[in-house]
């Protein structure tokens, strides 16, 4: 299969390991602590909310993602949840449907169910059409290992139209990652399966120094696959991601990945794939307006956490972002308060309404986008350094640095606890190009 990107050219791109780093990630045993799924505990109850909305809180999310169980049939070893086992108290078939209508009256526009994997639960259709009947959107993401013809087609016929399967890179990266040989073959059956039941495919890919690499030749794949829209996002340091730090990007990786998003984008654009840029993929370099055509300002516009999306979690957690730490970022119950409250008076999920440059810290915290930007991801930054409001995975932030003979580079200091939705501890070293031990692109060696 070759790659028409560029004629001529090589089907892959830049790869940030070399030959030799590459073959020893890829043959690196699975870490001790990735070796399990753990359970998840209890829901945190009764958290406290305000006790009036103010004016800014009356901003209504137009898009949900819902954790439908923590429940997996893979064992991804960059799992940011460590998915696998069901949470011990997940919401009843009864509660689902009353959230889904307090969704809707909520004035939620689309949800997406994601995972664990939201086809292990038995009732995941019946919410799916509660979802349609209610006026929104119902979507659908997937590692796919399960996804049969029949339960395509029941998926299709609860008024699911559109389904996101996860593609991290070609065959041999993404068994890699999502620890189950076949993983790969059985997404690509997914694909297909989906297809012929009327639902639209699209892909979500994470980048890292694995997936990298096959960017380009994967678009193909997808392309002849069916494949609609294309999703990229970083790989960001939660889970089990902390267990392997050799995998993830170095923040002067972004040097090498951002040149080829816009030949990536073309080539989708030829073949009316619409490539979708993630909020962990930023921020503000020379290819923003190409990459953010999507955005109504044609850039980022910041963290959408709290303001226009809401996550919730299997056990009725509400989080602005589904992808945030637990412990720090619930700010409430749909078992214990309505959804209105909880999103109009929760705590954690004001953020991103209240904050100012004054709480951007670091090097975002004078850049010239902070006023705009606001760090970007709030997952990336508050995962990786412990606390929101700065973010070295930014495209601009790494050419400045470049211009200046400096990088940055992150490194693992303190390993995860093996939770769902941990983290470890980084620290953030800028160092010389030009007297850096390694050269931009070497493979950091584990702490």
């Amino acid at each position: 299969m070759g790659s028409r990107l560029e004629s001529g050219t090589t089907t892959l791109g830049p790869d940030p390991l070399g030959p030799e780093g590459r073959r020893r990630l890829m043959l690196a045993p699975r870490p001790r602590e990735s070796a399990h799924a753990p359970l998840a505990p209890p829901a945190k109850r009764k958290l406290p909310l305000a006790e009036s909305a103010r004016a800014v809180d009356a901003v209504r999310p137009i898009y949900c993602v819902w954790e439908l169980t923590l429940a997996c049939d893979l064992a991804c070893r960059h799992c940011g949840s460590r998915a696998g086992k069901a949470r011990p108290d997940e919401l009843s078939t009864e509660e689902c449907l009353d959230l889904v209508r307090q969704l809707a009256a909520l004035g939620v526009k689309e949800v997406s169910l994601i995972g664990g994997e939201a086809y292990l639960r038995d009732d995941w259709v019946r919410v799916i059409e509660e979802i349609t009947q209610s006026g929104m959107i119902a979507n659908l993401t997937t590692g796919g290992r399960g996804m049969t013809a029949e339960r395509a087609r029941g998926a299709f016929a609860a008024g699911l139209r559109d389904a996101s399967v996860s593609l991290d890179g070609l065959e041999e990266t993404h068994d890699r990652l999502r620890g189950v040989r076949g993983s790969f073959r059985a997404a690509l059956d997914a694909m297909d399966n989906l297809r012929a039941a009327g639902v639209r495919v699209n892909n979500n890919t994470q980048i890292n120094r694995l997936t990298m690499r096959d960017l380009p030749a994967q678009l193909e794949l997808m392309l002849e696959h069916g494949s609609r829209a294309w999703q990229l996002h970083l790989t960001v340091p939660m889970g089990r991601a902390v267990d392997e730090p050799e995998v993830l990007l170095q923040p002067y990786d972004l040097l090498e990945l951002f040149p080829l998003l816009p030949k990536l984008k073309a080539r989708a654009d030829e073949a009316g794939l619409l490539l979708w840029r993630g909020n962990s993929l930023g921020y503000f370099g020379p290819y923003e307006t190409l990459l953010a055509s999507w955005m109504p300002d044609s850039h980022s516009a910041g963290c959408g956490a709290g303001r226009t999306v809401v996550g919730i979690e299997a056990d009725g957690t509400i989080k602005g972002c589904p992808s945030l730490v637990t412990e720090k970022w619930a700010s409430g119950n749909i078992r214990d308060a309505a959804l209105v409250d909880v999103w109009e008076r929760g705590g954690p999920i004001r953020y991103t309404r209240d904050r100012t440059v004054d709480d951007l810290w670091g090097y975002c915290r004078d850049c010239y986008y902070a006023d705009t930007c606001r760090s970007g991801c709030t997952w990336m930054g508050d995962t990786l350094l412990g606390k929101p409001g700065n973010n070295p995975f930014c495209h601009h932030r790494a050419l400045e640095h470049q211009r200046l003979g400096k990088r940055e580079r992150i490194e693992r200091v303190e390993a995860a606890p093996g939770k769902p939705f941990d983290a470890g501890v980084f620290r953030l070293i800028v160092e010389d190009i030009a007297t850096s031990e390694r050269p931009a692109g070497a493979l950091e060696p584990a702490p």
